[in-house]
Parts: C-alpha cells; sequence; structure tokens
C-alpha cells in the first residue's frame, strides 16, 4: 500500500464523524423542550407540544406502532380521541404577529382538527376553547367573537360554539353560547346562552343523537349559570349547577343551587338567613354521587347611600378622614398588616364549604370561622379540616401550623384530634382513621372511639428526614396511600416502604423487605391512575426506584400485601412516569441523562422491550456537549460529600480548563438530570462547557447556627479536589449563585480567595437588616426563614445576636479579594433588593471591585426576555473574562452611565 494512501486510511479512521461546536446564545434560544405529551385511551396514539426558548412552536401527533407522524407549525396544547382517530389543537399566532400587533389588536389563537387516518386538516380561527366529548364522537368549538359584531354592554355576553359529530363531519352551531361541558356519557352537551336580549338567556341541555331535543333547566332574563358539575356517572349522568340574576353591571346576585337528574330539573338549595352561594363557586360531586359540595358566603350588610346634595365643607373631619390612607399596624395583630392584605386579597371571594346529600336532601355547613376543609370528603360520615387559626401570630417568627379536626358530615359538629401540627394528613375513604404526622412519628387516630395511638416507634428506622439540617423539627417523608377498606396505610423512611394496619394487633411489614436501606436506594409508589385515591390488597403496583449514591432510577413492581419487589427496569439515566393509557397497560415515560434529552418512550406495564418515540433535539450531536460524572471528597469536618463534574467531549486529561462552580443545597443529584438550554438567570451548562469550561455541581451540608461558615466548609474542599486531580485551573475558578446560594456565593468569596471571580444574584447580605424585612411577594415577615428555615441562625436577633453578624457578607467585605457582580431585580417580591444595595455599598466604601446589575421591573426571577438575555450574556463575559483572559467589554472597566429611559 502506498504510504501517502496509507497515511489517508489512517487519519480517515481516526478523524471525527462531524467536528462538534461551541454553542451560542442563539443556539440556547432555538434550543426546543417537549411539552403537554398524552397518550390515547387505547395506546394507539401520542401528541405533544415543541417549542424553543424563544420563537415559534409546533405540535407532533405520531402513531405508537407505526411510522404515521404529523407536524403542525404554530400548534400547541393537544388532546386526543380515546381511539386516537382525532386530534385538536390550538393554533397560535406567531411571535412576530404577537410582537408586532398594537396591544389593542393583538392576532387570536385558532383550532387545527386533524384526522390521523387520513392526515386530513381542518382549521378555524378566533377559537377560545375546545374539548372532546369523553367518549371521542363530539367535539365542541367555542369561538371568539368578531370585533365588528361586538355590541357595547356591561354584560360578558357569548359566542357562537360550533359542535361538530366527528365520525359524519354533522355540525350544530349555537349562538351566544358562554359556557359548555359534555356529560360523561357522551350523550348530552349543557351550555348556557348570554345573549344580547337578555329575555334569551338559560341553560340548556342539548340531546346530541337528536338535534332538535333541546332541554331548558333553566331561563331568565340576564341569567347567570356557573358551576356546571356533572356527575361521574356515565349509566345516569346527573347535572348539577348554580343559577343567578345579573344586575345592571353584568354582576351576578346570590345563586341558588340545581340538579337535573336525568329527567327533571330541580332547585336544590337556597342559603339560610345570612347567608348566600355566591356564584363565583366551585361545585364538586362525591365519587359515588351521592353528595354535592360547594359554598356558602356571609351576606354583606347594606352601604348606606353616599348623601350627595350636602354642601362641600371643607372642615368636615369626618369626610377628610374618610380619605386617610392609613395602615395601623398592632403588636398583637394575628398577622402582620402586608400579609393581613396578601390573605385578605386572595380570601376576599371565600366561600364556607357545605355538603348537600342527595339521599334525604339534608344540606349541611361544614367549614365555619376559621375551619378549612383539606380536600374533598369522600366518607359519608366525617372530612378532615384544619384551623391555623392560633397560630396566625407565630407565623411571623417560627412558622406554619394547624389543629386537626373531623367534622361529622351529618350535623357539621367539629371534633379535635390534633394540636399544632406542620406535617401532612390524611383521613381514609371510610372515615373511620385519620393518620398525622408530628414530632418526628406517624399517628392513627380511630375517629369513633377518640384514641390516637404511634405508630412507627419501635420500628428500629427513623421516619424523620436524615439529611435534615433546618433549625425546625424534620418532617417526615409522606404516604404511599391507604391499602383496602381502612385496612392499612403505607408509609415512607427514607429508603423503604411499610405497611402498617390500623388493627394495633396487625402485623407491620416492611414492604420492601429493607432493600432500599441495605443498598442504599430510595422506593416510592407511582401513581399510575391520577384519580385512584387507595389501593386494594392484590393490586399490582408500580415504584420508582432512585440510588441514592449512584443517582440511578429503575422501575419495580410490588403486590399490596406481599412483601418484596420485581425489578422491570434499570438504567444508568433518570427516568420520569408520564402516563398510562386508560384502556390499555401501555405507558409512556422520559429517560435523561445531563447528554441525553428526556424524550418519549413507550413500554407496557412489565417494562419488556422499551422503544423510544421522539427525537426533539437532533442537532444535540452537532455540540461539544460534554458528559458528566460524579466526584466525591471530605468536607473540612471529614464529611464524606459528592458533586458532579461536566467535562467537554474533547476533555484532555493534559490540559487544566477554567471551572464554573453552580450551587445550591444538594446538587450530586443532578448526575443524570438534561440540563434544558435556556436563557435566564442560571448559566446553561451546555454552554458553558461547549465553550471551554468545565462545570462543578457540589453538595452543601448546613450546620444550624453556621449557614454561611458550613457551605463554605462544604464547597472549597470539593473545588480544591478538582485542583488536585488535575482538572481545574487554580487561577481560572469562578463562583455563580441565585437567591439561597446567591447569598452564599457573597459569603463565601468573604472567607476565601480561590475563586478568581463570582457572580451573586439577589443576595442576602446582611442578616441583621434582613431578618425583620419583609417578603413582598406573600407578604410575610422575613424572621422565620432565620429562625425555624433556610436561614438556619435557629433563634431572634436577640438571642443569636453574633451568630447574625457572623453569617453576614456586608461585615466582612473588607476581607474580599475576589471580583464581585451582583443582580437583582428592584421588585424583588422574595429578597428586597436593598439588600444588593448594602453590599455594593460596602464594597464601593472599601474599594472592591463589584459591579451592580439592576433590572427595573423584575421580580425574585427575570421574567421579560430582553433582561434575560442581557443578564446571561454578561454574566458569561465576566467569567470569559476573569477566567479566561478575554478582553474586556466597557461595561466591566468603565461601568455605564446614565443616560435617560
Amino acid at each position: 500500500m502506498p504510504r501517502l494512501f496509507a497515511l489517508f486510511v489512517v487519519l480517515l479512521l481516526t478523524a471525527p464523524v462531524h467536528a462538534q461546536q461551541a454553542m451560542t446564545f442563539e443556539d440556547v434560544m432555538r434550543f426546543r423542550d417537549l411539552h403537554d405529551p398524552v397518550i390515547a385511551a387505547d395506546g394507539s396514539w401520542i401528541a405533544y407540544g415543541v417549542a424553543p426558548d424563544r420563537g415559534d412552536g409546533e405540535a407532533v401527533v405520531q402513531a405508537v406502532d407505526a411510522d404515521t407522524r404529523y407536524v403542525i407549525a404554530q400548534a400547541s396544547d393537544p388532546q386526543l380521541t380515546p381511539d386516537g382517530a382525532w386530534a385538536a389543537l390550538r393554533f397560535n399566532p406567531t411571535m412576530a404577529a404577537l410582537e408586532e400587533a398594537p396591544s389593542k389588536a393583538k392576532p387570536q389563537p385558532g383550532l387545527v382538527l386533524l384526522e390521523t387516518a387520513t392526515g386530513a386538516e381542518t382549521r378555524l380561527d378566533s377559537i377560545r376553547a375546545f374539548a372532546f366529548s369523553d367518549d371521542g364522537r363530539w367535539l365542541a368549538m367555542h369561538h371568539i367573537a368578531p370585533e365588528d359584531t361586538a355590541i357595547s354592554t356591561d354584560r360578558d355576553l357569548g359566542a357562537p360554539m360550533t359542535l361538530r359529530e366527528l365520525a359524519t363531519g354533522r355540525t350544530i352551531t349555537v349562538d351566544h353560547a358562554r359556557t359548555f361541558a359534555f356529560s360523561p356519557d357522551g350523550a348530552h352537551v349543557a351550555y348556557t346562552i348570554a345573549h344580547i336580549d337578555s329575555s334569551e338567556d338559560g341553560l340548556f341541555l342539548r340531546t346530541l343523537a337528536d338535534a332538535d331535543a333541546i332541554l331548558t333547566l333553566d331561563a331568565r332574563p340576564r341569567g347567570h349559570y356557573g358551576a356546571m358539575a356533572w356527575s361521574d356517572d356515565d349509566e345516569a349522568p346527573r347535572l348539577a349547577f348554580l343559577a343567578a340574576t345579573e344586575d345592571a353591571e353584568g354582576e351576578p346576585g346570590p345563586a341558588m343551587l340545581h340538579l337535573w337528574d336525568g329527567d327533571t330539573s330541580t332547585l336544590v338549595e337556597e342559603a339560610p338567613e345570612g347567608w348566600m352561594i355566591p356564584a363565583h363557586n366551585t361545585v364538586t360531586w362525591s365519587r359515588d354521587g351521592g353528595r354535592l359540595f360547594f359554598g356558602y358566603r356571609p351576606m354583606e350588610p347594606d352601604e348606606a347611600a353616599e348623601d350627595t346634595t350636602a354642601a362641600f365643607n371643607p372642615y368636615d373631619e369626618d369626610a377628610l378622614l374618610d380619605d386617610s390612607t392609613v395602615d395601623v399596624w398592632h403588636w398583637n395583630d394575628p398577622r402582620i398588616k402586608t400579609h393581613e392584605k396578601r390573605v385578605w386579597a386572595q380570601d376576599k371571594d371565600r366561600t364556607w364549604r357545605a355538603v348537600h346529600h342527595l339521599d334525604d336532601a339534608l344540606t349541611v355547613q361544614l367549614e365555619t370561622g376559621s375551619l378549612r376543609l383539606r380536600g374533598t370528603p369522600e366518607d359519608d360520615d366525617y372530612a378532615l379540616a384544619e384551623d391555623a387559626a392560633p397560630y396566625l401570630r407565630e407565623q411571623t417568627w417560627d412558622g406554619f401550623y394547624d389543629d386537626l379536626y373531623v367534622i361529622d358530615m351529618r350535623t357539621g359538629a367539629p371534633t379535635q384530634v390534633a394540636t399544632r401540627t406542620a406535617g401532612p394528613a390524611s383521613l381514609d375513604d371510610d372515615g373511620d382513621y385519620v393518620i398525622f404526622y408530628q414530632d418526628e412519628h406517624w399517628h392513627l387516630v380511630d375517629v369513633e372511639a377518640g384514641t390516637t395511638r404511634t405508630l412507627t416507634e419501635g420500628l428500629g428506622v427513623p421516619f424523620a428526614n436524615e439529611d435534615h439540617d433546618y433549625p425546625q423539627p424534620a418532617p417526615g417523608y409522606g404516604l404511599g396511600g391507604w391499602v383496602g377498606e381502612d385496612e392499612g396505610v403505607l408509609i415512607y423512611d427514607k429508603f423503604d416502604i411499610w405497611y402498617v394496619p390500623t388493627d394495633p394487633d396487625g402485623e407491620v411489614l416492611n414492604w420492601t423487605e429493607g432493600q432500599g436501606r441495605a443498598t442504599n436506594r430510595t422506593f416510592r409508589v407511582v401513581r399510575t391512575d391520577p384519580d385512584q385515591r387507595g389501593m386494594e390488597m392484590g393490586d399490582e403496583v408500580l415504584l420508582e426506584v432512585y440510588h441514592n449514591h449512584e443517582k440511578t432510577d429503575a422501575y419495580h413492581r410490588a403486590v399490596v400485601g406481599e412483601t418484596g419487589t420485581t425489578a422491570l427496569l434499570e438504567v444508568e439515566a433518570r427516568l420520569g412516569f408520564v402516563a398510562k393509557a386508560d384502556d390499555t397497560d401501555r405507558v409512556l415515560y422520559t429517560r435523561e441523562r445531563y447528554d441525553e434529552f428526556p424524550d418519549l418512550w413507550v413500554t407496557t406495564m412489565d417494562f419488556e422491550s422499551p422503544r423510544k418515540l421522539t427525537e426533539v433535539n437532533p442537532q444535540m450531536a452537532d455540540f461539544n456537549w460534554g458528559s458528566a460524572e460524579l466526584i466525591e471528597w471530605r468536607n473540612l469536618d471529614g464529611r464524606p460529600m459528592q458533586g458532579v463534574v461536566i467535562k467537554p467531549s474533547d476533555y484532555d486529561p493534559a490540559k487544566r480548563y477554567p471551572v464554573m462552580v453552580y450551587f445550591y443545597r444538594f446538587f450530586s443529584q443532578r448526575l443524570h438530570q438534561f440540563n434544558q438550554p435556556v436563557v435566564n438567570h442560571r448559566p446553561s451548562f451546555p454552554l458553558y462547557v461547549s465553550n471551554g469550561y468545565v462545570v462543578f455541581l457540589p453538595d452543601i451540608r448546613f450546620e444550624v447556627e453556621q449557614p454561611g461558615l458550613s457551605a463554605t466548609k462544604s464547597l472549597v474542599p470539593g473545588v480544591q479536589q478538582l485542583i488536585d486531580l488535575g482538572i481545574a485551573d487554580p487561577d481560572a475558578i469562578g463562583l455563580h449563585g441565585h437567591s439561597w446560594s446567591g447569598y452564599q456565593t457573597a459569603h463565601i468569596v468573604t472567607q476565601t480567595d480561590i475563586f478568581a471571580a463570582a457572580v451573586t444574584g439577589a443576595p442576602v447580605s446582611n442578616m441583621t437588616s434582613a431578618y425583620s424585612g419583609i417578603r413582598w411577594g406573600s407578604g410575610l415577615a422575613r424572621q422565620f426563614q432565620y429562625e425555624q428555615s433556610q436561614s438556619r441562625i435557629g433563634g431572634s436577633l436577640w438571642e443569636r445576636r453574633d451568630a447574625y453578624i457572623e453569617n453576614s457578607p456586608v461585615f466582612f467585605v473588607d476581607r474580599m479579594n475576589t471580583p464581585l457582580l451582583i443582580m437583582h431585580g428592584d421588585d424583588d417580591g422574595a429578597v428586597p433588593w436593598y439588600q444588593s444595595i448594602e453590599l455594593y455599598l460596602a464594597c464601593r466604601r472599601l474599594q472592591k471591585d463589584c459591579i451592580f446589575l439592576q433590572y427595573g421591573g423584575e421580580d425574585h426571577h427575570l421574567h421579560q426576555y430582553p433582561n434575560k438575555l442581557d443578564y446571561a450574556q454578561r454574566m458569561m463575559q465576566y467569567f470569559d473574562h476573569y477566567l479566561k483572559g478575554t478582553p474586556a467589554p466597557s461595561w466591566i472597566t468603565t461601568g455605564v452611565p446614565y443616560e435617560g429611559d
């Protein structure tokens, strides 16, 4: 073989198939995510939306067992009929059309109806809502009224609705429809009419098999109908609804509860004296169809009419004081004023729930005063409720607590069963038992006997969170669900699942036989049927299994009432259950790794022969995406630690790399988590990796009273391990954190010079001033965060004065030698932005290298896309300059002078 030809062959065989390129911000903006996946009830078709971080999306409808695949540009929100024969999708205006149109003339969405057998599409413009009937025979399309047909009125008028029989193409048009709802059997559709001629208003029921069969359920001028709720009964569905009359401004007055029982429409309930049934309400059925739940509200007293005839008096003190804007903050208020205002805004339209028993036409008010139901009761005898009122003042500095009650469903009488609980609680479907978590154990209340016993004592393992590092009591791991007719309950510890019978003489079983704790794996129940509350003996149950050390996922099968599990699927990846087809055992799930997008896979419940169905981002192969691996080290106290190192695909062991460190608390679980490229306040890992960085995601373990020091003790040895392994360039290591890790970043750079540059977003810099600040988003005081929660001081400012100072970066800025970039939105509802001002002014006064990016009108996380892109680019420019030596842009060297908005 000639020498030149042989050399050519060697080069050909050793050369990569194609050169991998570095990502740009445009690549990030174009990268697509998968949204709203659905699978047909018979498992024959799937549909999902695909959308880039910025730009126009599309939807895909594809066969599971064939190569047929339809892509519909500008579509989203797919729905499928049970047999997959039809798909309906929202058709969206282009981004260009939305951004270029005047604010008062934005283009409207439409609808695409796709016949999957042929690919034939039907498109309609201006559709506000659409839905298939449950049996898949009909499609309802609610139109948006054209601008030129709008008539000036204070009422919310109806718009045309088209009903289409899919098999025949037959359509029925209903004018002036405001709302609609199909019956579960698909035989009827109920709709309300809001006509310009209000005498035509009403609620009507149309029998779909006979276009002329229309039943008037209620009719009245200016009628208002809301909260339509069908019973979940395919054989004899019933319809509950509220009927009211609107006033001259279009606001509905008090409503009455009605029921159509399949034959006639009857009045079920009028409010008792002093109460009303508001039209804006929720009506729900119990699953057995025996009870209706709805809400009352106290009647408001009539306000005296304002006297407009009195002469103006500039010295009228009462009139002047009526215009005062004062808020009175009393030391003994249940809530501080900002929180009180937030709660009032949420609760001003609150309803107090009641139940109507259909068997004897008995109506009982269940919620009174500050009592609130937990969920919708399924038992005929009791409901579970909570009362937070005794602990409202403590929310300022301690946390959130409730007293638990069971309410008699026939009398409304409450009985207290537990006090000062802060964890989950559940009432079994038969109303015999309440289980709740408190003081690191699970407790069971026998409702009839009025007795309480502890379920998890003496089992030899903790049921409180073993990794808890907060000052507040450790929470539990949760429940797997009730078993049988109040036979028992499944309880989680960190690793395993326990079956605990309600009978005190019954046998407690470690359902997973302790293999979780023995192998460092966590077992949890997967809800394959979202409507299923409990499970029966003998039921097969799907379990998800997570390996805490290796960070891998698996699926196992277990049988209720039997111990042990059977492995179905075990992979070195992360798995995500999406859905099970209603009528078959087909399962849709995702699989992902750092370098594998979470595409959709399909299999059966035994997880044999799984198949990948989607390939959303094939362009990933073009980029130097990198790969992730675990490293381990010990913190300064000798405790074992883990972290994820992401290296470029062309990583050279002989070379040292600039490193970007990103952290919060535990991050090693991200080993097999795909990092979706998006433009936001976080660094995009593949963007940095493909541009020559190594990314490090370390775990942090905290100590109460020393959050700043413990973060430093965890993180710095991990960074040193990267240096010792020959990965990191010791002169080119950057640190990034936001919010809680923004605080840690600001603190750490006052304790060490190991970092060449740092970026901190929305940090707390001064715990002494932040302690008595306000979380403006919720209205809550910040004190509880420091005494009991994330900030982990464990006491008040007066009890732990030194700890507040020692953990505040602003007091140690004089020790800081690391260039620091600060970012904060000046409308932050979580961390007041003056915390960044304090840090910036301290750096400025001490002549430390610091730049502050203030984003106007932004909350805790940036929302406006131009601001997200601006910050993401500046962040990378900052790291590129200090870690890679690229020339600094002028905003780093000289700043940006203000020149007007």
